[in-house]
């Protein structure tokens, strides 16, 4: 049984932590964990925070191609988490309101002046496909 984007959503609902991997410059693949900030109604799209002049930036505006990796852990029950391996494009989003929409206060601890500290820029992350596995089911997701 293939599940649904919606029956997705849910098994990814408590993954704040996943790992974005891009492709730098020098053909080589750069990872870093990211924070999607509790951001977990998963539709295809991610969001992820950053400032501008970073390494992730660069390679993202070189090669908007990208992956993300998402892990649950196990249940209580001992039923294995869920991995999910995302594949997309990332834009960058520069507009204040997209910001405010996707803001949490825990964004605070990093960008002391909230959505007007200078250099931030917001990414997102539309996947093409999600590949999952956990344990009992795996499948694609076309997007």
């Amino acid at each position: 049984m293939t599940l649904t984007l919606p029956e997705l959503s849910k098994k990814m609902q408590k993954i704040d932590f996943c790992m974005m991997i891009t492709h730098s410059g020098d053909g080589t693949i750069s990872s870093r964990p990211m924070s999607n900030n509790g951001d977990v109604d998963y539709d295809g799209d991610s969001y992820f925070f950053s400032y501008m002049e970073t390494r992730k930036v660069r390679e993202l505006t070189a090669d908007p191609t990208v992956s993300l990796t998402f892990t649950a852990p196990p249940s209580l029950l001992g039923k294995p988490g869920i991995f999910v391996a995302v594949s997309g494009r990332a834009s960058l989003i520069a507009d204040k309101a997209v910001f405010e929409a996707h803001w949490t206060k825990d964004l605070d601890r990093w960008f002391k002046d909230g959505i007007d500290t200078p250099g931030i820029v917001l990414i997102k992350v539309h996947a093409d496909k999600a590949e999952y596995w956990d344990g009992e089911e795996n499948g694609v997701i076309s997007l």
